[in-house]
Parts: structure tokens; sequence; C-alpha cells
């Protein structure tokens, strides 16, 4: 076998996430997030909720805040939203999935927040731009710790909340999502081949809205736990 190349700066730092009942952890490839996929969000978004194709846009590893670390609030928005999520993190990977063998490809679970600069993307979308000021800013995926599959199953209904400050403000359920968790990875497979590492954020239920410096967010996921980022 060959040397591997010689690297002529350091490679970048790998992004990982607990596993509960292990001291191993979870690499995080590539971030997936499936935008509009609750009828309620997408009403209270402005758009109609019917079951049209779903869409994509992704955040980088590096965008990931792991192990109930702080949310630093970010420059240039004065209008950052929550946004809490069932997050599926994948041990296979493949192309043209069938919807029917999808979840071989699931390791586990977790609970995510989709931090969104909900200014920069409604600018970014009355423009026809992209979305990636808004949505993959720095530490704009906080997670929690992946919860194997083979230890719960893969949960298709339960309670998916985010409260502030002891406040429920997101209330929603899995049984609720337009596109289901196989359903989603079937699709996103025709249009990328998926890798092992990446994680897919599902959608979020209605009820996204601002958070402040000093605020303290918990984010549940029935069957999976719980996400806890203070807003600094």
């Amino acid at each position: 076998m060959s040397n591997p190349p010689a690297l002529v700066i350091a490679p970048p730092a790998l992004h990982t996430l607990p596993v509960r009942g292990t001291t191993q952890r979870f690499p995080v490839n590539r971030i997936f997030c499936v935008g509009r996929n609750y009828a309620d969000h997408a009403r209270e978004m402005g758009h109609d909720p019917s079951r049209e194709p779903p869409f994509f846009f992704m955040k980088p590893a590096s965008t990931i805040v792991a192990d109930g670390g702080d949310f630093p609030y970010p420059t240039l928005s004065s209008d950052v939203h929550h946004e809490v999520e069932l997050v599926v993190a994948l041990s296979r990977g493949g192309r043209d999935i069938d919807a029917a063998a999808a979840l071989v490809h699931v390791y586990g679970y977790a609970v995510g927040l989709d931090m969104t600069r909900r200014d920069l993307q409604a600018e970014a979308k009355k423009m026809g731009r992209p979305w990636d000021t808004g949505k993959a800013f720095d530490a704009s995926a906080p997670c929690g710790e992946v919860v194997p599959a083979a230890a719960i199953g893969h949960p298709t209904s339960g309670a998916v909340v985010l409260e502030i400050d002891g406040q429920v403000k997101q209330r929603g359920d899995l049984s609720q999502l337009i596109w289901n968790v196989p359903e989603t990875i079937a699709y996103l497979s025709t249009l990328f081949t998926l890798e092992p590492g990446d994680l897919i954020f599902s959608g979020t239920p209605a009820g996204v809205g601002p958070v402040r410096r000093g605020q303290t967010l918990v984010g549940r996921v029935a069957g999976v736990g719980e996400l806890r980022t203070r807003v600094v």
C-alpha cells in the first residue's frame, strides 16, 4: 500500500457527535436539511403544504454544536430563529435507494436545531439567491447525542417540542411529517449519492420564532432524547 500524500496544511478537524451508551462518537460528513416538511410550518411560512417533491439545503459539518455547547448569536442578523428537528444519522450510503429498504441505512437518531438567520434568508428569497447566508452560518446546527436505532427502533410518531426558558414555542408530532424518514432518504438518494456519516435534518413543526442572548433552548423528540443549548 502506498503512503498517503503529504499535506501542505493540517487537515480540517473531524466533527463528531456523542453516541448514547458508548464512549465512541459519530463522525459527521454532510448535513442535509429538508425544507417545509410539516404542513403547519409550511403554512406559517406562507406556502401551500401539499405533498410536492421535497427540497433540500445543506450545512457544512463545521456548523455542528455538540455536547450541549453554547450557540453564539451570529453577526449581521437581528432575527435568528429556532427550528427543532428529528435528525437521521446514516451508517450506510447509496444511490437510488428504495424507500422500503431505506431504514437499513440508518445508524440512529438525534435531536437537532436548524438555526436560521431569518432576515438574511428572507432577503435571499426575495432576490432569488441561495440560502447559505441564512442557513449555513457558523454554529447553525446544534445537535444532541446520537441514539442507535438498535436501541430505540425507528420512531414514526411522538412529540417534537422546543422550549425557551421553560415555555413551549414549538410542538408537533413525527406522524405529521409530509415526507417520512424512509421516503426522504429514498428521494434524497436520487439527487446525491449518500455516504456514511451524512445527517438529515428532517424538518421542523410550526411555531418557529426568534431567540435572544441569554435564553436557554431545550429541544425534545419523544423516544429519542433532548438537546439543550444556551444563546450567548
